[in-house]
């Protein structure tokens, strides 16, 4: 068996793994890198590999720095399947549109500042280059149960609790008379979180794992939503609005979640007005809504006694250009959700545009902001940030609740290795260098943490 590694390696973004075992060239993920210019330059570059001998993708799930490069693979010659859970399936295909219409747009947008009119900037992707990933979708993968992939080689998806649909992959092969059991963690969810499952690793010989947070732990839950009930009922009080940077898959509907429940348990105002001002988290909660399967007890219990997780008086999704404009002309006294979690593209960044210098207001931010992204540099305490090329002041109250994060902390990373058999040797990506060493030392086995562009044999 032959790893190479080709993204989130030693890094964060950008996550892509390439197995060649049983005769068979197997990808896991083929996400984007994202960040600042620069990593948009090596989303464009050759992927290492040649698409086009690329047998299987199998998709962990649907977070952009995991599937977002899929459109350049089919476009660069892969005619192999992808193999995803349904609820998987149906998030890239929202994932994937969004990104490429930012693209177009963005692209656009450049040429009319830079390129004099004409087409000197192209997008890196179309919607229609998007559009054609979903022909490549094969089987459906359940979880627990194995698909074979070749001869000797099978393949089969475990609840990962990060979002709809998430999933660890487990390779069982046989070659030269040894039977072993890989598994590839995808992103790891922490326990007890609301709506979805737990993480159920199966037992392996090797893993390879992520360790976003290995070096640290998040803050507890419940004190995150006391603190976000906090933020929120001050803002309102003082006149201001409040905005949530937020990505629009499960960090969207867990604070909806969270924002019913404080509207229900009298700890938020009743007539709260809540905004989801994202095309793509609305028709995300669609997919959530069709996918109960999926949800822990709890929350079907909620679906089946009639109220689903996410409803609340004064709650409005808006889809159309128009809509979102208009809450810009709301002075105060709304709570509003917009992506992309970091800043770097989508309408949140609007919504700063007209809050960010507002004392009375507040910006919330309930995710991991990579270097270089201006969710980053307002959290490290600029003064000002560039958006949509215009400098804009930061004068609003800035807050950091950590524990709302979909990435298992240090501890949940330990449990879940040592869920996994403590594994005999252990293979660290998406993470950066200090969270991985971190986490390394505390292991008992041997570790290995590969570079970009690296290889390594079992």
């Amino acid at each position: 068996m032959r790893f190479s590694f080709h993204g989130a390696d030693r890094d964060v973004t950008g996550s892509c793994h390439l197995i060649e075992v049983a005769g068979r060239r197997v990808l896991v993920d083929c996400g984007l890198f994202q960040g600042s210019r620069e990593l948009d330059e090596d989303n464009a570059e050759p992927f290492g590999f040649d698409a086009g001998a690329i047998d299987v993708v199998l998709q962990t799930h649907a977070h952009l720095d995991h599937c977002g490069r899929l459109p350049l693979l089919v476009k660069r010659g892969f005619r192999g399947e992808i193999i995803a859970t349904s609820a998987t399936r149906e998030l890239v295909d929202i994932v994937l549109q969004d990104a490429a219409r930012i693209e177009e747009e963005d692209a656009a947008r450049r040429n009319r500042w830079h390129g004099n009119g004409k087409r000197v900037f192209q997008p890196l992707y179309t919607r229609e280059d998007a559009a054609a990933v979903l022909e490549r979708f094969g089987r459906v993968a359940r979880y627990g149960e194995p698909l074979e992939l070749a001869p000797g080689l099978r393949a089969s998806f475990h609840e990962a609790g990060h979002i709809l649909g998430s999933a660890s992959v487990l390779l069982e092969f046989e070659e030269g008379g040894r039977s072993r059991r890989v598994l590839f963690s995808g992103d790891i969810g922490n326990r007890g979180r609301p709506i979805l499952r737990d993480p159920a690793p199966p037992r392996a010989d090797v893993v390879l794992m992520e360790t976003t947070y290995g070096d640290r732990r998040h803050r507890s839950v419940a004190a995150s939503v006391v603190e976000l009930y906090a933020a929120v009922s001050q803002t309102v009080q003082r006149g201001g609005n409040v905005v949530i940077p937020s990505f629009a898959l499960e960090r969207t509907q867990e604070l909806l979640y969270f924002l019913r429940d404080g509207i229900v348990g009298g700890q938020l105002p009743r007539n709260l007005h809540v905004f989801v001002d994202s095309p793509m988290a609305a028709s995300a909660v669609d997919v959530y809504r069709r996918h109960t399967d999926c949800f822990d007890d709890a929350a079907r219990a909620l679906v089946e006694g009639g109220s689903g997780p996410f409803d609340m008086p004064n709650l409005r999704f808006t889809r159309e250009r128009e809509e979102s404009m208009a809450i810009n002309r709301i002075a105060g006294g709304a709570v509003i959700i917009a992506g992309s979690g970091m800043c770097t593209g989508g309408r949140v960044r609007h919504h700063l545009i007209h809050n960010l210098g507002n004392p009375a207001a507040a910006v919330i931010f309930v995710g991991f902001a990579a270097a270089g992204t201006p969710a980053r540099r307002i959290i490290d305490g600029a003064r000002s940030v560039r958006l949509l090329g215009e400098e804009v002041p930061v004068r609003a109250r800035i807050h950091t609740i950590n524990g709302f994060s979909a990435h298992a902390d240090q501890a949940e990373l330990l449990h879940w290795h040592a869920a996994a058999g403590g594994a005999e040797r252990t293979i660290l990506v998406h993470g950066e260098v200090s969270a991985m060493e971190s986490f390394a030392r505390l292991l008992k086995v041997p570790v290995a943490m590969p570079g970009p562009s690296s290889t390594l044999e079992l």
